[in-house]
């Protein structure tokens, strides 16, 4: 009995000891995809932070933004369909067969993150949708106008529009002799208002990104932005501009890859080149803060042509300045000096080169993107002539795109930088026209009844103040 009982005593300690010593589960660490996130509103602007792998970055895109870039596809979709008669199935069809297949294995990552925020926030959207909303100024104004020409020649309006007022200067047409950099967005307001992000990408490869973008975006879209290595980039878009080749890589794709993998001018236009589909076609203005060199690359489809100096200003307004590209991928006229693209550039070849040369700053470069003065008729005006655009003020509207009297479009916002700011990742953003002119819906339509169409998306697009964004760490 004494043995029983002392056998079964130490067999019920071993059995304790071994149980003891088996390894408790280890809990796995549950990592915040949002811990590196940041999201805050700022007059008129919505700044994010993004910071991590593809995937990472993508989700806490469609997380933080999830509301606008539900917001964007709809007002998108909507305008698109009325001005182009394709709905958003032709769209992310077009994103289906031609471009998902051409997008870097990191970007689809990306796309594929922000859908997966989206979907978080109980909004069903997927690749598609996010892919076609990328490539919207591609599509709807070279691809839908090559494919109508195809169907029925001749019927392809060839109105690509032109968007954007910039420069670039340094060497003596700046104050410091370093480079300034300023834009302002030429947009439909009903799209325009949309253009009001500003992204700053911390990618776990190549450089840092500080830009401005449509909610959604993987790419800046209007095209200005400051990178970690010293590069600047922005454009003005060609106007009336040909050719599309479904074959080459989307111009979203490019945009984004040399904003993410440059280390120079010469990185940019080999990028750019590279694969080049026609999309989106720009005079591309690039600045290099490391050399103090500035550069314009024009880019069409089969051709192109690259100008560049360490002392110089670059304008653009949507103005093609080779010949041959002109005459072979344009039909623009650049005798008619009454076309938006013609009247600007005469004001800014005189504000920029001459008047203000060696005296542009930053305040300056406020001034040139807010300006008012019409060189085609001498006078103090908002139209289509001005650098600070409202052709929702012009009689005549705009011919060259296609728009009638008074249509809803003009600069939608602005913004300037340095390259003492870029150093520290800083650019000054003006959301709404930079004149600072509100545009207000129901006064709008009472008088122009014609584009009430619009007011389901449209509605007012009010001017903030003048407001410094910084990179955050």
């Amino acid at each position: 009995m004494k043995v029983s009982t002392l056998l079964y005593s130490g067999l019920s300690f071993i059995g304790l000891a071994i149980f003891s010593c088996k390894e408790t589960p280890k809990q796995e660490t549950k990592v915040d995809p949002l811990a590196n996130a940041i999201r805050e509103n700022r007059n008129g602007w919505v700044y994010v932070h993004l910071k991590g792998s593809p995937s990472e970055i993508g989700y806490q895109h469609g997380y933080l933004l999830a509301p606008e870039i539900d917001t964007t596809i709809h007002a998108v979709s909507y305008y698109l369909e009325h001005e182009t008669h394709k709905d958003w199935k032709f769209y992310r069809n077009c994103a289906s067969s031609f471009l998902w297949n051409k997008i870097d294995r990191e970007y689809k990552d990306e796309i594929n993150g922000i859908v997966a925020g989206l979907r978080e926030k109980k909004l069903n959207y997927d690749s598609l949708d996010i892919t076609a909303l990328n490539a919207l100024e591609e599509l709807a104004y070279y691809y839908v106008p090559q494919l109508a020409d195809k169907e029925k020649p001749g019927s392809g309006d060839n109105k690509a529009p032109g968007n954007c007022s910039a420069f670039i200067a340094t060497g003596s047409y700046t104050k410091d002799g370093k480079i300034v950099m300023g834009h302002n967005n030429w947009s439909n307001y009903i799209v325009g208002q949309h253009w009001n992000v500003i992204a700053d990408i911390v990618p776990e490869k190549g450089n840092r990104i500080m830009m401005d973008c449509i909610p959604g975006f993987i790419h800046s879209g209007d095209d200005f932005l400051i990178t970690g290595n010293g590069l600047l980039i922005t454009e003005t878009t060609i106007t009336q501009f040909k050719g599309f080749d479904t074959s080459g890589i989307p111009e979203f794709v490019r945009a984004r890859k040399s904003a993410q993998y440059s280390n120079s001018i010469d990185d940019v236009i080999r990028i750019f080149t590279t694969g080049n589909n026609g999309g989106y076609a720009n005079d591309w203005l690039i600045g290099d803060t490391k050399t103090n060199e500035v550069a314009k690359l024009e880019l069409g489809l089969k051709y192109y042509k690259v100008w560049r100096s360490k002392d110089t200003a670059i304008i653009g307004s949507n103005f093609a300045s080779d010949p041959e590209l002109i005459a072979k991928e344009t039909t623009f006229k650049t005798s008619d000096q009454t076309t938006s693209p013609n009247a600007r550039k005469l004001r800014m070849e005189q504000l920029v080169l001459v008047d203000l040369k060696g005296k542009i700053d930053v305040d300056k470069g406020k001034e040139i993107e807010a300006d008012h003065y019409d060189a085609l008729n001498k006078n103090t005006a908002s139209n289509r002539c001005v650098i600070c655009g409202h052709i929702d003020e012009d009689i005549k509207g705009c011919a060259e795109w296609d728009l009638g009297p008074y249509y809803p479009m003009g600069a939608v916002q602005g913004k300037v930088t340095t390259a003492d700011l870029a150093k520290d990742m800083k650019f000054w953003a003006h959301m709404g026209h930079p004149c600072g002119e509100s545009f207000i819906g129901a006064e709008f339509y009472k008088k122009h009844p014609e584009y009430a169409w619009q007011s389901k998306y449209l509605n007012n697009m009010i001017s903030y103040p003048w407001t410094l964004f910084e990179g955050k760490k």
